[in-house]
Order: structure tokens, then sequence, then C-alpha cells
């Protein structure tokens, strides 16, 4: 488990609605978004049916089977550059099953309402940090 940052840069990152999803692919970097909640200690994310995908078993999964060091970025952009602010985090990826599996899927259904309305099928995965890093324009995090 990562040193945890100071509570409101996991807040920030906890209240973000997307993140950036980085796995290795063929030994270059894929990048795709994803939803997820923070539960835990660790970011979840589900393969859903809301979206137009080619099946379940994504790349993304095929990526973190191979190699399951991700990071996951969220950030907020403004005009105001004072307000810019990003926190990234490098974790190991793993697929849940079981009761964490139903954890994380209540915790995605709690805050996203299509999937409170058709909760994802899966596969649920879950980012347990190793590493945060983080910055603020405002220097109040920094």
């Amino acid at each position: 488990m990562a040193t945890e940052p100071p509570g409101q840069v996991i807040a920030r990152f906890a209240a973000a609605r997307v993140a950036r999803l980085a796995t290795l692919h063929g030994g270059a970097p894929r990048l795709v978004p994803v939803t997820f909640a923070w539960l835990d200690g660790a970011a979840v994310w589900a393969v859903d049916d809301a979206k137009p995908k080619r099946g379940r078993r994504l790349r993304r999964l095929a990526d973190i089977e191979a190699d399951p060091r991700v990071s996951l970025l969220v950030d907020h952009y403004d005009d105001d550059w004072r307000r810019l602010w990003w926190v990234e985090l490098q974790g190991t990826a793993a697929e849940l099953d079981g009761p964490a599996a139903m954890a994380a899927l209540d915790a995605l259904a709690a805050r996203y309402r299509p999937y409170a309305e058709s909760r994802p099928p899966g596969p649920v995965v879950a980012v347990t940090p190793t590493t945060w890093r983080w910055w603020s324009a405002s220097g109040l995090w920094n």
C-alpha cells in the first residue's frame, strides 16, 4: 500500500467522475477513460453493457493480465489556470470476484445512475495504489 497523500488529494481524486486508465500494451502506453468508485483504499471499475463495446474481454483486461501495473489520472481544467490540478494513482490492477466484486458494483451503482438502473456484468477490477503523484496550480498541495 502506498503512503497516502493528504486527505484533500484523495477527496479530489475520489470525487472525479471519470479517470484515464493507462495500461501497457506491447510495451507502449494505452489510455482509455473509465468510470470508477473509491472503495476501501482502491479505485474500482467494471466492464459494462451501457456503452458500445466489442465484448467483455476488453484489451485493457488483456493488458492487465500481461502486466498489472497501471495508472489512473484525474484532472481539472479551468480557463483560470490558477484552478488547474491533477492527481495520478499508480498501482496494481486485479480482477475481483465474489463479495469484493459485489461491493465494488454496489459502490459503482451508488455513484452512477446508469449503473443503478443496470448493474455492470463485469469483470470488475480494483486498482490498489502503490504510488501517488499530484499537482495544483495554486500550490495548495505542492
